[in-house]
Protein backbone atom coordinates (compact mmCIF):
# COMPACT_ATOMS: atom_id res chain seq x y z
CA UNK A 1 0.00 0.00 0.00
CA UNK A 2 0.84 3.35 -0.74
CA UNK A 3 -0.12 5.91 1.53
CA UNK A 4 0.70 8.53 -0.96
CA UNK A 5 -2.32 7.83 -3.45
CA UNK A 6 -5.56 9.11 -2.27
CA UNK A 7 -8.54 7.54 -4.91
CA UNK A 8 -11.61 9.42 -5.80
CA UNK A 9 -14.84 7.71 -6.08
CA UNK A 10 -16.52 10.45 -8.15
CA UNK A 11 -20.05 8.61 -8.48
CA UNK A 12 -23.24 9.79 -6.93
CA UNK A 13 -24.44 6.00 -5.90
CA UNK A 14 -23.04 4.83 -2.92
CA UNK A 15 -23.63 1.48 -3.34
CA UNK A 16 -20.85 2.25 -6.37
CA UNK A 17 -18.78 4.40 -3.86
CA UNK A 18 -18.44 1.67 -1.22
CA UNK A 19 -17.64 -1.04 -4.11
CA UNK A 20 -14.66 1.50 -4.82
CA UNK A 21 -13.48 1.72 -1.70
CA UNK A 22 -13.78 -1.84 -0.33
CA UNK A 23 -11.57 -2.39 -3.83
CA UNK A 24 -8.65 0.14 -3.16
CA UNK A 25 -8.01 -0.13 0.26
CA UNK A 26 -5.51 -2.58 0.74
CA UNK A 27 -3.71 -0.06 -2.16
CA UNK A 28 -4.18 3.75 -0.66
CA UNK A 29 -4.35 5.80 2.21
CA UNK A 30 -7.66 7.73 1.56
CA UNK A 31 -10.32 8.48 -0.20
CA UNK A 32 -11.67 11.25 -1.52
CA UNK A 33 -15.49 12.43 -1.90
CA UNK A 34 -16.20 15.23 -3.88
CA UNK A 35 -19.34 17.59 -4.84
CA UNK A 36 -21.19 14.87 -6.66
CA UNK A 37 -21.32 12.78 -3.93
CA UNK A 38 -21.56 14.78 -1.01
CA UNK A 39 -24.92 16.75 -3.08
CA UNK A 40 -26.35 13.47 -3.85
CA UNK A 41 -25.98 12.15 -0.15
CA UNK A 42 -24.94 14.54 2.31
CA UNK A 43 -23.48 13.78 5.89
CA UNK A 44 -24.59 10.29 5.68
CA UNK A 45 -23.84 9.41 2.71
CA UNK A 46 -20.05 10.16 3.82
CA UNK A 47 -20.19 8.20 7.25
CA UNK A 48 -21.15 4.61 5.03
CA UNK A 49 -17.71 4.98 3.35
CA UNK A 50 -15.38 3.71 5.98
CA UNK A 51 -13.19 1.52 4.16
CA UNK A 52 -10.06 3.86 3.88
CA UNK A 53 -10.21 7.79 5.91
CA UNK A 54 -12.06 10.57 4.30
CA UNK A 55 -10.23 13.31 1.84
CA UNK A 56 -13.91 15.36 1.77
CA UNK A 57 -13.25 17.92 -1.29
CA UNK A 58 -16.07 20.02 -1.16
CA UNK A 59 -13.78 23.37 -2.29
CA UNK A 60 -15.56 25.99 -0.40
CA UNK A 61 -15.66 29.25 -1.72
CA UNK A 62 -18.31 31.62 0.27
CA UNK A 63 -18.60 34.74 2.58
CA UNK A 64 -15.93 33.73 5.28
CA UNK A 65 -19.24 33.34 8.13
CA UNK A 66 -20.80 30.75 5.65
CA UNK A 67 -17.28 28.91 5.01
CA UNK A 68 -16.58 29.04 8.75
CA UNK A 69 -20.48 27.50 9.39
CA UNK A 70 -20.13 24.91 6.62
CA UNK A 71 -16.15 23.86 7.74
CA UNK A 72 -18.37 23.44 11.61
CA UNK A 73 -20.98 20.99 9.88
CA UNK A 74 -18.92 18.32 8.25
CA UNK A 75 -16.46 18.36 11.84
CA UNK A 76 -18.76 15.30 13.07
CA UNK A 77 -17.86 13.29 9.80
CA UNK A 78 -14.10 13.54 10.75
CA UNK A 79 -12.23 14.01 7.48
CA UNK A 80 -8.77 13.83 7.18
CA UNK A 81 -8.52 16.32 4.83
CA UNK A 82 -10.75 19.53 3.36
CA UNK A 83 -10.69 22.13 1.11
CA UNK A 84 -11.39 25.60 0.21
CA UNK A 85 -10.68 27.53 -2.43
CA UNK A 86 -7.61 30.15 -1.85
CA UNK A 87 -9.02 32.65 -4.04
CA UNK A 88 -12.21 33.22 -1.22
CA UNK A 89 -9.29 35.42 0.20
CA UNK A 90 -7.50 34.82 2.63
CA UNK A 91 -9.99 35.73 5.96
CA UNK A 92 -12.66 33.37 4.41
CA UNK A 93 -9.29 31.28 4.76
CA UNK A 94 -8.55 32.23 7.91
CA UNK A 95 -12.18 31.67 9.45
CA UNK A 96 -11.93 27.80 7.75
CA UNK A 97 -8.48 27.19 9.70
CA UNK A 98 -10.32 28.65 13.22
CA UNK A 99 -13.79 26.63 12.80
CA UNK A 100 -11.67 23.63 11.75
CA UNK A 101 -9.77 24.09 15.18
CA UNK A 102 -12.55 23.22 16.66
CA UNK A 103 -12.23 19.78 16.20
CA UNK A 104 -9.58 19.35 18.73
CA UNK A 105 -6.79 16.49 17.97
CA UNK A 106 -9.26 15.11 15.28
CA UNK A 107 -8.65 18.37 13.00
CA UNK A 108 -8.74 17.86 9.37
CA UNK A 109 -5.94 19.07 7.44
CA UNK A 110 -7.27 22.35 5.60
CA UNK A 111 -6.03 22.90 1.82
CA UNK A 112 -6.40 25.61 -0.14
CA UNK A 113 -7.51 24.48 -3.67
CA UNK A 114 -4.94 26.97 -6.13
CA UNK A 115 -5.85 26.57 -9.89
CA UNK A 116 -7.61 23.73 -10.93
CA UNK A 117 -6.09 21.24 -13.02
CA UNK A 118 -8.79 21.17 -15.78
CA UNK A 119 -7.73 25.34 -16.43
CA UNK A 120 -4.83 26.00 -18.64
CA UNK A 121 -3.45 29.78 -19.59
CA UNK A 122 -5.44 30.66 -21.82
CA UNK A 123 -8.81 29.64 -19.42
CA UNK A 124 -7.30 31.62 -16.97
CA UNK A 125 -6.94 34.95 -19.33
CA UNK A 126 -10.35 34.38 -20.29
CA UNK A 127 -11.23 35.05 -16.51
CA UNK A 128 -8.81 37.58 -16.51
CA UNK A 129 -6.04 36.27 -15.02
CA UNK A 130 -3.21 37.05 -17.54
CA UNK A 131 0.09 36.63 -15.25
CA UNK A 132 -0.08 32.72 -16.45
CA UNK A 133 -0.57 29.61 -14.54
CA UNK A 134 2.09 29.35 -12.70
CA UNK A 135 2.24 33.07 -11.36
CA UNK A 136 -1.60 32.45 -9.88
CA UNK A 137 -0.42 29.29 -8.25
CA UNK A 138 2.00 30.82 -6.26
CA UNK A 139 0.39 34.01 -5.49
CA UNK A 140 -2.67 32.15 -4.12
CA UNK A 141 -0.50 29.64 -2.39
CA UNK A 142 1.41 32.29 -0.54
CA UNK A 143 -2.52 33.49 0.36
CA UNK A 144 -3.64 30.65 2.08
CA UNK A 145 -0.44 29.28 3.59
CA UNK A 146 -0.26 33.08 5.61
CA UNK A 147 -3.83 32.69 6.29
CA UNK A 148 -3.70 29.54 7.72
CA UNK A 149 -4.25 26.74 5.29
CA UNK A 150 -1.92 23.27 6.00
CA UNK A 151 -0.96 22.92 2.51
CA UNK A 152 -2.51 23.00 -1.24
CA UNK A 153 -4.04 21.63 -3.90
CA UNK A 154 -2.33 22.17 -7.53
CA UNK A 155 -1.09 20.53 -10.54
CA UNK A 156 2.33 18.56 -10.40
CA UNK A 157 3.65 21.13 -12.95
CA UNK A 158 3.44 23.90 -9.84
CA UNK A 159 5.28 21.61 -6.68
CA UNK A 160 8.35 22.59 -7.46
CA UNK A 161 7.76 26.54 -7.70
CA UNK A 162 5.53 26.46 -4.44
CA UNK A 163 8.47 24.29 -3.05
CA UNK A 164 11.11 26.99 -3.41
CA UNK A 165 8.49 29.35 -2.83
CA UNK A 166 7.16 27.98 0.79
CA UNK A 167 9.42 25.44 1.31
CA UNK A 168 8.86 21.82 2.48
CA UNK A 169 6.86 21.83 5.60
CA UNK A 170 3.27 22.91 3.10
CA UNK A 171 1.82 19.78 2.57
CA UNK A 172 1.11 19.81 -1.91
CA UNK A 173 -1.98 17.26 -2.67
CA UNK A 174 -1.88 16.97 -6.59
CA UNK A 175 -4.86 15.90 -9.01
CA UNK A 176 -4.89 15.66 -12.26
CA UNK A 177 -2.78 12.35 -11.89
CA UNK A 178 -3.15 10.51 -15.20
CA UNK A 179 -0.74 7.16 -16.03
CA UNK A 180 1.09 6.26 -19.23
CA UNK A 181 -1.44 5.39 -21.84
CA UNK A 182 -4.15 6.73 -20.04
CA UNK A 183 -6.57 9.59 -21.78
CA UNK A 184 -6.31 13.08 -19.76
CA UNK A 185 -10.13 13.58 -20.58
CA UNK A 186 -10.88 17.34 -19.15
CA UNK A 187 -7.84 17.49 -17.16
CA UNK A 188 -5.40 20.46 -18.84
CA UNK A 189 -2.53 19.97 -16.46
CA UNK A 190 -1.37 16.07 -16.16
CA UNK A 191 1.93 14.34 -15.03
CA UNK A 192 2.14 10.48 -14.58
CA UNK A 193 1.93 9.14 -10.84
CA UNK A 194 5.55 9.05 -10.84
CA UNK A 195 6.65 12.75 -12.29
CA UNK A 196 4.11 13.98 -9.72
CA UNK A 197 5.93 12.22 -6.55
CA UNK A 198 9.60 12.83 -8.53
CA UNK A 199 8.28 16.56 -8.13
CA UNK A 200 7.36 15.97 -4.52
CA UNK A 201 4.16 15.64 -4.21
CA UNK A 202 3.09 14.00 -1.03
CA UNK A 203 -0.19 12.80 -2.17
CA UNK A 204 -1.21 12.25 -5.75
CA UNK A 205 -5.63 11.57 -6.17
CA UNK A 206 -6.21 9.43 -8.79
CA UNK A 207 -9.76 8.67 -10.22
CA UNK A 208 -11.24 7.58 -13.34
CA UNK A 209 -7.85 5.63 -14.51
CA UNK A 210 -8.96 3.37 -11.49
CA UNK A 211 -12.61 3.74 -11.01
CA UNK A 212 -13.43 3.42 -14.83
CA UNK A 213 -10.94 0.48 -15.31
CA UNK A 214 -11.92 -3.16 -15.94
CA UNK A 215 -10.18 -4.09 -12.34
CA UNK A 216 -10.28 -0.97 -10.19
CA UNK A 217 -8.26 -3.37 -7.49
CA UNK A 218 -5.41 -4.02 -9.90
CA UNK A 219 -5.23 -0.52 -11.15
CA UNK A 220 -4.64 1.07 -7.62
CA UNK A 221 -2.12 -1.70 -6.74
CA UNK A 222 -0.20 -1.03 -9.87
CA UNK A 223 -0.43 2.69 -9.29
CA UNK A 224 0.79 2.06 -5.50
CA UNK A 225 3.74 -0.15 -6.37
CA UNK A 226 5.25 2.51 -8.71
CA UNK A 227 4.95 5.10 -5.59
CA UNK A 228 6.31 2.52 -2.95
Amino acid sequence: MSSRLIVALDTASPAVACAWAEAVAPWCGQVKLGLEYFAANGPGGVRGVSARPVFLDLKLHDIPNTVARAVEAVLPLKPRMLTVHASGGPEMVATARRAAELAGTERPLLLGVTVLTSLDAAALAAIGVVEGTVEQVLRLGRLAVSAGADGLVCSAHEVKALRAELGEGVKLVVPGIRPLGTEAGDQARTMTPEQAVAAGADWIVVGRPITAAADPAAAAAAISCVLA
